[in-house]
């Protein structure tokens, strides 16, 4: 996985992974997330995948638009 770059300094998340049509997401929590295609938006993956890249927004950008729209969530 590759370490969050959370330019805010206030961001939940710690890591993601990026795959052709997912991300999986690494909260502080220690929970994991896999967003896909088939759980959220193409549209909303792509958004995710750029601000991941970005290290910034990326937690926001999950809690008011994409909330439940995982695919599978594990510790």
């Amino acid at each position: 996985m590759t370490q969050y770059k959370n330019l805010s300094g206030t961001s939940g998340i710690l890591a993601y992974e990026i795959g052709t049509d997912s991300i999986t997401v690494q909260f502080k929590s220690g929970q994991y997330y896999l967003y896909n295609t088939s759980s959220t938006s193409a549209f909303n993956i792509e958004r995710m995948k750029q601000l991941a890249v970005a290290g910034s927004g990326l937690s926001t950008f999950i809690s008011t638009t994409v909330k439940d729209g995982y695919h599978r969530k594990w510790r």
